[in-house]
């Protein structure tokens, strides 16, 4: 009986064999990187949203971030309840 075809495992390095060698003309080669770049009506959008950004806005956003990182933030639960209400109505009532 026999359990193991012998030719596979030479089939096996023969495809490892391929790889290898397109890994090293890959590496010879020089590789053509990626580049973005963003249009000066795009620049233009992203300094006019910067300057209407409210600087208590931003205070606020820091005070959350640190509040989070500290593990003191607290969750109302009342205002949860009242902001998924409206959800549960609609997803209640549609069935």
């Amino acid at each position: 009986m026999k359990i193991n075809e012998t030719g596979r495992i030479g089939a096996i390095n023969n495809y490892q064999r391929q790889i290898e060698t397109q890994r090293k003309d890959l590496d010879s080669k020089t590789r053509r990187k990626d580049e973005v770049s963003i249009s000066t009506e795009a620049q233009e959008l992203l300094k006019a949203q910067e300057g209407s950004i409210d600087s208590s806005r931003l205070e606020r956003i820091a005070d959350l971030k640190q509040q989070v990182s500290s593990g003191t933030y607290n969750v109302d639960a009342g205002k949860l309840a009242e902001k998924l209400v409206p959800y549960f109505k609609s997803f209640f009532t549609d069935k």
